[in-house]
């Protein structure tokens, strides 16, 4: 085997270890999300159950706020990290008012 080869070879195998450690942080990040769905699913049905609104503007400030200083402290793009929480807490919101509304009925 030429040295081309041997590295090409190497390079697979190191690609090939780096997928793996990507697929357990998926994983790892898809049990997060269920575990914080569960909670927020929590959340919803107390303030349901006591006429809260789904939304909270002012822990949703505080929040953006507090995630993009963690993600510069990260290294990771904060406008990222915004987007992210953005994305999640509209679907909390939506599941919140969800429950709000089988709890008129």
């Amino acid at each position: 085997m030429d040295s081309k080869t041997d590295d090409k070879t190497r390079a697979q195998q190191r690609l090939l270890e780096l997928r793996d450690s990507i697929d357990n942080i998926d994983a790892s990040l898809i049990h997060l999300l269920a575990e914080r769905f569960k909670l927020t699913e929590k959340v919803g049905e107390l303030k349901a159950d006591h006429g809260l609104p789904p939304a909270d503007e002012s822990r949703e400030a505080r929040q953006v706020a507090r995630l993009r200083v963690l993600a510069e402290e990260s290294h990771l793009d904060p406008e990222f990290a915004e987007k992210f929480l953005a994305f999640t807490v509209a679907e909390v919101i939506r599941r919140h008012e969800r429950i709000a509304e089988s709890r008129e009925r």
